[in-house]
């Protein structure tokens, strides 16, 4: 949680910070008839790419789906909570249905740009519990597809499995990290926010400034299993830019090095038809405002 990443020259200043790097200053097409859209990397061991993320201004992000979207529907982007353009939320503080104007750079397989998507509004955003921003887009995903040649990431409903292969895959810095899941932490506590249930990397992820955001993708499924977030930078305690573990008993451990993402299976089932925002649904276990 630095200062945000401000363009290119600036971001390299920081290249060493951690993937909580700061809150970000942000500054259509017909759709088709189809009813239905898929990722083409879901359900099988296809490379991961580019291909369906974007850039922010000082973060990363994708572009993103649930089991349940279709073609028709608004196209929603996932990002974290901390790259919210109105600065980084309190501990406890929860915010939906913003209206926003915020830009993102579409990118295609090699990272290249294939042009700009811009918000209606964002839906929900917090570092409560997790650390997520969901964005909605002014076009839908068949009008993407139809334009740019782009379909979105499915975000699995399922929870990430220990030791699979995962891709953090950063849009701003056009970078794609391998490594595996190494564990879960109970709670992972950094400065004043504590984020439950959070994905560990093994060590070569190893995550800075501007990749915060990032879709964190099973190299098997191709599906989204968390959004990456944070890394413990020196080694120190449970503050910022360092985060530690706190097991069910208390007990803290720190892990210098190592980084975390926030899963992102309990998302789907907060969404209803339409991609609607609906965090009363049986099995949504979001924060609530």
């Amino acid at each position: 949680m630095k200062k945000p990443l401000i363009g290119t020259a600036a971001a390299l200043l920081f290249a060493g910070a951690t993937a909580l790097a700061g809150a970000p200053a942000a500054t259509a097409s017909t759709a088709t008839t189809s009813t239905t859209v898929t990722s083409p990397q879901a359900g099988k061991a296809a490379a991961v790419t580019f291909a369906g993320t974007v850039a922010l201004s000082n973060c990363s992000g994708s572009l993103v789906r649930f089991p349940a979207s279709t073609a028709n529907d608004p196209a929603l982007v996932l990002s974290n909570g901390h790259c919210l353009e109105s600065g980084m939320p309190g501990p406890g503080q929860v915010f939906t249905n913003q209206a926003s104007s915020r830009s993102f750079t579409l990118l295609n397989a090699s990272g290249g740009s294939l042009g700009t998507v811009k918000a209606s509004k964002m839906v929900y955003g917090t570092m409560t519990d997790t650390d997520v921003s969901i964005y909605q887009l002014n076009t839908t995903y068949a009008a993407i597809q139809s334009r740019y040649g782009i379909a979105p990431l499915t975000v699995a409903a399922t929870h990430p499995v220990q030791g699979s292969s995962i891709k953090v895959v950063s849009g701003y810095w056009k970078k794609i990290y391998s490594c595996s899941a190494d564990g879960f932490a109970y709670r992972l506590k950094e400065a004043d926010w504590t984020f439950k249930d959070s994905l560990r990397y093994t060590s070569t992820c190893n995550v800075i400034g501007g990749t915060s955001g990032s879709p964190v993708v099973d190299a098997n499924s191709g599906q989204v299993v968390a959004v990456n977030n944070t890394i413990n930078e020196s080694g120190q305690r449970c503050t910022l830019n360092n985060p530690c573990e706190v097991d069910q008993n208390g007990a803290v451990t720190v892990r210098r090095g190592i980084g975390y993402a926030q899963e992102t299976y309990t998302i789907p089932a907060c969404f209803g038809p339409g991609n609607k925002l609906d965090l009363t649904r049986a099995g949504c276990t979001l924060p609530r405002p």
